[in-house]
């Protein structure tokens, strides 16, 4: 049976994608809007291949553009928004931070007038664990003190403290607000992944290069943290576990009216030359890496 019709923003992109199956497998129609920018138009297909073609509506556009916005809501009547649009890089997000500013907050304020005004009220926020800053204390509860400490988690405070002020003064609104750890892997088919343009900010997909010879070797930044191995730690979830959460997430907001903020991740963390080792172990490939002092970029 088929249920609601839910709006992906961003919706080819590497998380995008792998919800857009799991709401699909859910019962959901499914319509996505993406801009191309950090995606293909072959992961569409793709999709149409994993689910069917009839469940997929594909439509080209920039979430920062309210014209498009307002076609899109006027020819579709949705549940709900699943917004994943936003640039991601912490080292970019430094180097360029107008664009971060213009495209993760602006985009989501024009997002949220165009849903007001079609009159749709449910939305699943695409935050991140960028929020909670430095912390010493794992795992970390929601309720643990926020703090930004680059321009990225910045662009996530800001939008979630926008949903909240939002929220808290217009109660036909529901907002479930999901801060990811660190999304890994891929759709069981491997038919969708990780494919990012460029040199890889993320740990897997820049391993996957050094293994495929497309890089000479992988930069570790920082091998003195206060780790076992000196490398950095970080809680890794599967990306298609962190897409059944924004299925779930939408079913609470179904079931209840009322919206929610959680973490998304394992408790358990790994550092660096863990998944290095992990990797060589499974693929009989050897990583070379070269440990360089820096901040840790990999999210």
């Amino acid at each position: 049976m088929t249920r609601h019709t839910i709006l992906l923003t961003g919706g080819l992109g590497y998380i995008g994608s792998h919800t857009a199956v799991a709401l699909v497998e859910a019962g959901y129609q499914v319509v996505i809007l993406d801009n191309l920018s950090n995606s293909e138009r072959s992961v569409f297909d793709a999709l149409g291949t994993l689910v069917g073609p009839n469940h997929l509506t594909f439509i080209e556009g920039d979430v920062t553009d309210a014209a498009t916005l307002e076609r899109v809501f006027s020819d579709h009547s949705f549940f709900g928004v699943v917004h994943f649009a936003a640039l991601k890089s912490v080292a970019e997000s430094e180097a360029q931070p107008l664009a971060y500013l213009e495209t993760n907050i602006g985009g989501l304020l024009t997002l949220l007038r165009a849903m007001e005004q079609a009159e749709v009220f449910n939305l699943v926020f695409s935050s991140s664990a960028t929020v909670y800053g430095d912390q010493e204390i794992f795992p970390i509860p929601e309720t643990a003190e926020r703090s930004a400490v680059n321009t990225y988690g910045f662009t996530k405070l800001s939008s979630e403290q926008m949903l909240e002020r939002v929220g808290s003064n217009d109660d036909r609104w529901s907002f479930g607000v999901l801060r990811y750890f660190n999304p890994i892997g891929a759709h069981e088919s491997a038919a969708i992944g990780e494919r990012p343009n460029g040199i890889p900010a993320n740990l897997l997909p820049y391993i996957d290069r050094v293994a495929t010879g497309s890089l000479p070797e992988l930069v570790v930044y920082g091998d003195d943290y206060p780790t076992p191995d000196g490398t950095g730690v970080r809680d890794y979830i599967h990306v298609m576990d962190l897409a059944e959460g924004h299925v779930r997430s939408l079913d609470a907001i179904e079931a209840t009216g009322e919206g929610h903020t959680v973490n998304i991740g394992t408790g358990q963390g790994y550092s660096v030359l863990e998944v290095i080792r992990a990797y060589e172990a499974v693929s009989g490939i050897k990583i070379p890496y070269r440990a360089v002092q820096g901040t840790l970029l990999f999210i």
